[in-house]
């Protein structure tokens, strides 16, 4: 077994494995929460509706139950009996259907946003390898759903039973009652049980969805491997960062040890620090530096210098002045100025006798 995997699973899932995971379609979703939703539905329905969906199903009943009567009644009449009773009764049930229908989805909206996880849709080996479902069938999430269809059957017959109980003698009664007094007092009845049957079942649904943002979150946590790896991919490994860090530095120094010719100066430590300066009163507000450096680079930039006939200069303060208050490709400070100006003179005098 891989060393990974017997780590445990201790570091938070990162914001890109989240986002995997949710085009996975692998998200914190209740199926209990969409059932309340449904229910709730359902119920309100009935009680903006209900007359007119009760009403349908009555004229369905007496439609049916009237031409079902009739004599001499063969194959093709009873077919179109039994076709015009289906369609009454989806005209008396297709507004219900068509108002659940948005319900469903706004419940899944609400609990994961929009999720396209089209991958979740493609066809995979593993989900019909017998030994990978054994284990599914006998893991926590399958003992979950056991557990919690157990408890809803328990619920709903316990929700059932007191309804009842407390309805008896009226149910009791509806046996010689009339269909449309039949049909009212099923409907308080159904109504009743609806009620308390949801408001158990949301007690469920809200302990169901913080359990499935719970499994969610512990399928989602990550080894430490795990977030090494993926700081690798996202971030690159330090190594080859390292390798492009040094480059770019190598590069950054060529560039500037080729402007070092066109200085007018450098002023050195003497081996400590150099910097490279230029200096053209019509086209500058200062002098700039071109390039500066310390140790090796130091004494590499004297080396280019004295190559090129660029005058240095020893003069200690102010080559480390120069080094830590001006970044390359920028002007002097004005504190600067009075320093820069002499060894600049020095420099034109210099160049003066020796022309």
């Amino acid at each position: 077994m891989p060393e990974e995997s017997l780590q445990e699973k201790t570091e938070e899932p990162t914001p890109r494995r989240r986002e995997e995971a949710r085009k996975r379609g692998q998200v914190a979703k209740s199926r209990e929460v969409a059932a309340v939703a449904v229910l709730s539905g359902g119920l309100l329905a009935f009680v903006l509706g209900g007359q007119y969906i009760l009403t349908q199903l009555f004229v369905t009943y007496r439609v049916f139950f009237n031409l079902s009567t009739w004599r001499g009644l063969d194959i093709y009449a009873a077919q179109g009996i039994l076709w015009l009773a289906v369609k009454l009764a989806i005209k008396a049930l297709l507004p219900l259907l068509i108002f659940l229908l948005p319900v469903a989805f706004l419940s899944l909206y609400l609990q994961v946003g929009s999720v396209a996880a089209w991958e979740s849709l493609l066809p995979k080996a593993e989900r019909i390898d017998p030994i990978k479902g054994f284990k599914r069938l006998f893991s926590l999430p399958s003992l979950v759903e056991l557990l919690k269809s157990i408890l809803k059957i328990l619920l709903i017959s316990w929700v059932a039973y007191l309804v009842i109980s407390s309805e008896k003698e009226k149910v009791l009664l509806l046996a010689r009652s009339e269909v449309p007094e039949l049909g009212r007092a099923l409907f308080i009845l159904a109504r009743n049980l609806f009620f308390k049957t949801l408001i158990a079942l949301l007690v469920l649904a809200i302990l169901d969805f913080l359990f499935q943002r719970w499994e969610t979150e512990r399928q989602l946590r990550m080894t430490r491997e795990e977030l090494k790896e993926e700081l690798k991919q996202t971030e690159g490994d330090p190594w080859v960062k390292s390798r492009i860090r040094q480059i770019q530095r190598a590069m950054a120094q060529r560039r500037m040890m080729a402007e070092v010719p066109k200085a007018d100066v450098v002023i050195t430590n003497p081996v400590h620090y150099a910097v490279a300066l230029k200096y053209e009163m019509e086209e500058m507000p200062a002098p700039k530096v071109l390039a500066k450096g310390q140790g090796k680079v130091a004494l590499r930039i004297r080396e280019i210098a004295e190559e090129n006939g660029v005058p240095v200069v020893e003069n200690p303060p102010l080559a480390q002045a120069l080094y830590q208050e001006v970044e390359i490709g920028e002007f002097i400070p004005a504190e600067l100025y009075q320093a820069v100006a002499e060894v600049l003179a020095y420099v034109y005098r210099l160049k003066g006798k020796v022309s």
